[in-house]
């Protein structure tokens, strides 16, 4: 399968996958005329490899991960392993953007001149009619 086949199979461009194989992430040979040709079946890889970015991985992580995907051993206990980390990993960071955005929350209601404004004219309305 050529690179274009393969791009157009798998639904990414050709950079992507020249990345993708520079990263040892799939392989090809070269045919008489240069051209990459690539197994059939390095579309399902390019397929995981898309899922993985889908859940957060880099291309570091995949990259770490792809031999033990590949791998007949404990690789689905190894996988779930590292997803379970990834999940954890996210949990973490949507921790830290809730806990900034209630910080910028709290910044936007002292800090906002409208707000202010807002809110003196309301002080000094509720003080004015009693």
């Amino acid at each position: 399968m050529l690179i274009g086949e393969l791009s157009h199979e798998a639904g990414v461009s050709r950079d992507a996958l020249r990345l993708y194989e520079k990263r040892g992430l799939i392989r090809s040979s070269r045919g008489a005329n240069g051209y990459r040709v690539f197994p059939e079946e390095t579309v399902e890889v390019v397929a995981v490899i898309r899922e993985a970015q889908a859940l957060g991985f880099k291309l570091k992580e995949i990259e770490e991960l792809m031999p033990g995907i590949s791998n007949a051993g404990a690789s689905a206990e190894t996988l779930a392993e590292t997803l379970r980390a990834k999940a954890d990993e996210i949990d973490r960071r949507i921790q830290g953007l809730t806990s900034l955005r209630e910080r910028l929350s709290r910044r936007i209601e002292t800090a906002c001149p409208i707000h202010r404004a807002i809110r003196g004219n309301t002080d000094s309305s509720r003080t004015e009619g009693t």
